[in-house]
């Protein structure tokens, strides 16, 4: 128990840097910076790059470590990868880059410290909505300071709320989801890291999305862990498994609920 509290405090000394970056570096921003395009067709803003210099800067005097960034090329981070088994940062500088740059309140930052490749404890920070998602291995997950989860998830997948990224799924299970749909009714937000942290709070019951990688749910993974969820990938594999694998993804709120969830897709994939 010492240690979960001392990541907890980690956890919310990182919350106060979060903030404070947001506050002078990505809010000035926000629907005023252009965007450009990467390479491989996703987007950046300038908030992208300042807010991660700040951060690659600022993180290792909280915890030693490499910084492992979504804007860095792929040569940078699969060398971070590698010297950072006893430990680094794993941070998004801003996800959902199109909605930040569009002029839609749903993005976040989201940055995890990992210790042996697995998430020790981390925050996603909604800055438009001060929506503050945390947690700490062990210690629990918490919004502003309340536990998580905000509500019970559903029971059973029928009466379930999902969170489903159809761009990045097979057509055919698209199509089984479309015209037969197993659950309630179906969200999309444009923002990974904070569908995690929703499906954690029981503001979605279960979550499906087709192409994730390490930066979108290393932080958010472990708050719907320590929220009471589960998650895996979607061909069974291990989610953190590098910063040049990109994984599907299966969460639910709950054991039971992820079950009848992943019951469900294996019959229909």
């Amino acid at each position: 128990m010492p240690n979960a509290m001392a990541r907890l405090a980690n956890a919310r000394a990182l919350e106060s840097l979060v903030r404070e970056v947001a506050r002078e570096v990505i809010l000035p921003r926000y629907l005023k910076t252009a965007r450009s395009q990467k390479a491989d067709g996703s987007l950046f803003t300038e908030a992208d790059l300042e807010s991660q210099r700040r951060f690659s800067e600022e993180l290792p005097s909280l915890m030693p470590g490499p910084v492992l960034g979504e804007e860095m090329s792929d040569e940078e981070q699969a060398r971070c990868w590698a010297d950072g088994r006893q430990g680094m940062w794993c941070i998004d500088p801003i996800d959902g880059t199109t909605n930040f740059a569009n002029g839609i309140p749903f993005f976040a930052v989201s940055i995890a410290y990992l210790v042996d490749h697995e998430p020790r404890f981390g925050v996603v920070y909604n800055p438009v909505t001060d929506e503050s998602f945390y947690a700490a291995k062990g210690a629990g997950a918490f919004l502003n300071g309340t536990e998580l989860p905000l509500r019970n998830a559903a029971t059973r997948l029928c009466d379930a709320v999902a969170g489903i990224d159809f761009k990045r799924i097979s057509n055919h299970l698209g199509d089984e989801l479309a015209v037969r749909p197993p659950y309630y009714s179906q969200r999309n937000f444009g923002s990974s890291a904070l569908e995690w942290c929703f499906v954690a709070a029981g503001r979605l019951d279960v979550y499906l999305h087709g192409g994730q990688k390490l930066w979108d749910y290393a932080a958010g993974q472990l708050i719907l862990d320590e929220a009471g969820g589960k998650a895996v990938s979607l061909d069974g594999g291990s989610l953190m498994a590098g910063p040049s694998v990109k994984r599907g993804v299966i969460a639910a709120a709950s054991p039971s609920l992820f079950s009848e969830w992943r019951t469900w897709l294996a019959a229909h994939s």
